[in-house]
Order: C-alpha cells, then structure tokens, then sequence
C-alpha cells in the first residue's frame, strides 16, 4: 500500500510540475522568407517559448485568414504593410500594443512611426521597410531600364515577373499612366486595368513567394522585385540589379500587430521586444536585405549594407515615392474586379 501511495503521490507531482512548465507557444504569421531562422532560434533559446511559424504572400490573403479564423486557431503576431494596418485597426481586428511590455520602441525612426494609419502606434509597431522596384537581369537585357514604363517595351514579351499584389501592380499602371498610385477614381482604375491588360502577353508569372526566383531560374529578365529580394538574388545572380524608376518608386513599411483573438499576447510583446534589441534588428536587416527602422541597429550594420542603395535609398532614389495607403472598401472592390478580370484574360 505504501508503495502504491508513493507511486501516487509521484504521479501527481509529475503532472504538476509538467503542467506548470509547459511549453509556451507563439503563433507568428508572416510573409515567406522575412525572419532569419537564427532569430526565432535565439528566441526561444532566451525565453523557452517556441514559435511556430506560418507564411503568405499577400495582404489580401493575410486579411481573409484572420477574419476567418475562430478563437482556437488565431495567430498571436502577424505583420501587415502599411495601409493594412489601419484597415484591420478600423474593423477593431486588433489587440493594443502595451507599451509598457516592450523595449527599444524609442529606438525606431521619428519618420516611421505616428503615422495616419496608426497614430501613436496604439496597435502597430515597425518592424521593416523597403520599396518595390525593377529588377533586371543587366546579363540579359540590352540597353538602360530606367522607368515602369519600359516594362511595356516589346522587347521583354514573355519575360516580366509581376508581384502577385493587386496594390502593387496597379500602382505601377497608375503612375505610368501620370495619376496616383493610391487613386480610388473608378475611370482611373479601368484605365490602368486596360494599360496592364495590354502587358499582359509580355508577364510570364506573378510571384510574391520570393519574386528573385523567376530570375535565378532563368524565367525572366526583369520585372517587379522587392528591394531585399533583390538583394538576396544578387548572391547567386550578381548581375541582378534594383532599378529605381523615375516615375516614382513604391513605398511601404510592415508592423508587427497583434490580433484581438492571440491566444499567447505575453509571448507577442516579448517576440516585439525582442526584434527591437539593436542587435537583433541589425542582423535581421543584413540576412534579408531590407531597411530597419531601427535607428540603434542601423550604427550597428556592416558598411557594405548600410551602404548599399537597394536596401538603404538616397534622397533621390525616394523622389515621387509614394506610400501605400488605405483607399476604402469601395475602391477595394473596383480594383478587385478588375484584377480578377486581368488575372484571368478576360
């Protein structure tokens, strides 16, 4: 009896003390190839809390799945662009940040943070920025690209990689066609579906998964890259080079935010905390390639990143640059239209 009392008294023991340490769980939801594996490694490492990590590679796709998922399956970090993060804030889709759980925020840059989508970041905090430009294969293609609108050249047919981005992609017609990439005028809209229909015969995929592959493939010569695929690219294509078109290069910046339904938030704050130590903003900058707006980390960078013109602009590379912004639901609607009419060639 004794023995079987002990074996009890043990077996309760065990499953308290497995119960109070069980493993925490962070669930981050993030686009493809945008955090350093080293980086979730060593946080987990720092705080015993794993992340399981899941992708996508659009905003649209981002949206539809948060709205959609019931309290059992949310995410307690995800990292919308720019003009997302005041959509998901508008439909009260997000938790606020508590300031007073994180470090380093002091740290960001004065130019990315207060911004109209999220004042006094109540519910976002800046994790990177870049831009969307031209990619070109300088092996391949003959002569200067210099502007959006040489990717209507006919020399290029069948060999244009386009960002899977709705935003994205209307934004360079928009512009190309002299009006702003953020309109929400429906003639406007109809105009730049017509000019991108017009590109269509010469696009040989769209990719937002990592846009440098179709180059390192060898499927395409040129086209729209982000600006730290680009950089990632040039590794093993040294002849990939970011082109800052003249009519004005697009702008974004992605925030951590967490939504309302995150199971795990304590996790979220320290996973933003975390990003936010100097050191860990910088080599995240480094390994992808693009900017962080982390003004401690960027004295920390290598020379050969803080001075490379694709991940870190010039005053005139951002000349006409333009941020993406929230243009409404009506004007969501229009543009869905028309993207759904141009990607399936009616």
């Amino acid at each position: 009896m004794k023995k079987l009392a002990l074996a009890t008294m043990l077996a309760v023991g065990l499953t308290g003390c497995s119960s109070s340490e069980e493993t925490q769980v962070l669930n981050l939801y993030n686009w493809s190839e945008y955090m350093p594996q080293e980086v979730l490694d060593r946080f987990t490492d720092e705080t015993g809390i794993q992340v399981v990590y899941t992708t996508y590679d659009s905003n649209e796709a981002m949206y539809a799945r948060l709205k959609l998922l019931d309290d059992s399956a949310a995410y307690d970090l995800a990292v919308p662009s720019t003009y997302y993060v005041s959509k998901m804030r508008q439909e009260d889709l997000l938790m606020p940040i508590d300031r007073s759980k994180i470090e380093g925020f002091d740290n960001l840059s004065p130019e990315l943070v207060n911004l109209d989508i999220d004042p006094d970041n109540e519910y976002s905090v800046p994790f990177l920025w870049g831009t969307t430009g031209l990619g070109v294969d300088t092996a391949d293609v003959e002569g200067e690209v210099t502007a959006w609108a040489d990717l209507w050249d006919e020399r290029f047919e069948g060999r244009i990689v386009l960002t899977n981005d709705m935003r994205e992609v209307f934004h360079v017609a928009l512009r190309v066609l002299g009006y702003p990439g953020n309109s929400t005028d429906p003639e406007q809209i109809e105009e730049a579906y017509e000019k991108l229909a017009e590109l269509m015969p010469s696009v040989r995929t769209f990719n937002s998964d990592a846009p440098r592959m179709p180059f390192l493939e060898g499927e395409t010569d040129i086209g729209m890259i982000w600006n730290g695929e680009a950089v990632m690219g040039r590794d093993a294509l040294p002849t990939l080079e970011y082109v800052y078109p003249q009519e004005g290069i697009i702008a974004w910046l992605d925030s951590f935010v967490i939504p309302k339904n995150a199971k795990n938030p304590e996790a979220a704050h320290k996973f933003i905390s975390f990003v936010l130590t100097p050191e860990i903003s910088a080599l995240i900058s480094e390994d992808i390639g693009y900017a962080t707006p982390n003004l401690a980390a960027r004295e920390l960078l290598d020379e050969s990143v803080a001075n490379d013109r694709a991940s870190y602009p010039t005053a005139e590379d951002m000349i006409n640059a333009e941020f993406q912004t929230d243009i409404g639901d009506e004007a969501l609607q229009v543009y869905a239209k028309y993207w759904e009419k141009l990607k399936s060639g009616l």
